[in-house]
């Protein structure tokens, strides 16, 4: 049986950028980009504000929906993350 402990996110960084990521503890991930030891984007982007999540995938799942946020344009995400 395949665990589904899997969330993709969507940050705003302070720059106003927007960060689509995937993470098994949410808060650890969220607390590692304020902290400057997340992604190597969000490094100097803190900190970082939530703006959408979805939980329960897959590792290989939650991989395939970031790739799939991360391609759209930026304003497919604002009407995304305004869906919440």
């Amino acid at each position: 049986m395949k665990r589904r402990g899997w969330t993709v996110y969507v940050v705003r960084c302070r720059d106003g950028s927007y960060y689509t990521g995937v993470a098994k503890d949410l808060e650890r991930r969220l607390a590692a980009h304020d902290a400057g030891r997340g992604a190597a984007y969000t490094r100097g982007r803190g900190p970082v504000e939530l703006l959408w999540t979805a939980t329960g995938y897959t590792r290989g799942r939650a991989l395939s929906r970031e790739a799939r946020i991360k391609s759209l344009t930026r304003a497919e995400k604002e009407r995304l993350v305004a869906k919440v």
